[in-house]
């Protein structure tokens, strides 16, 4: 499990559009949103620098958290 920190995420077309990039990484990984902290989380055992890199390629830049 993994939480990444996305400072641009602020409404649900935001979380869409995460949730559409991260699914095609990994289509059946729990993916969970804390939209008050900005922060994603993803079940899956995928390297952060590939999810990191997806985000930044739609847009979102984010660190991972913790």
């Amino acid at each position: 499990m993994t939480r990444y920190s996305v400072p641009d995420m602020s409404c649900g077309h935001c979380r869409a559009s995460i949730t559409e990039a991260v699914t095609a990484l990994a289509p059946d990984a729990p993916l969970s949103f804390d939209m008050e902290r900005r922060e994603v989380t993803l079940e899956a055992d995928l390297p952060p620098a590939t999810v990191l890199a997806a985000l930044d390629e739609i847009g979102f830049p984010a660190t991972v958290a913790g």
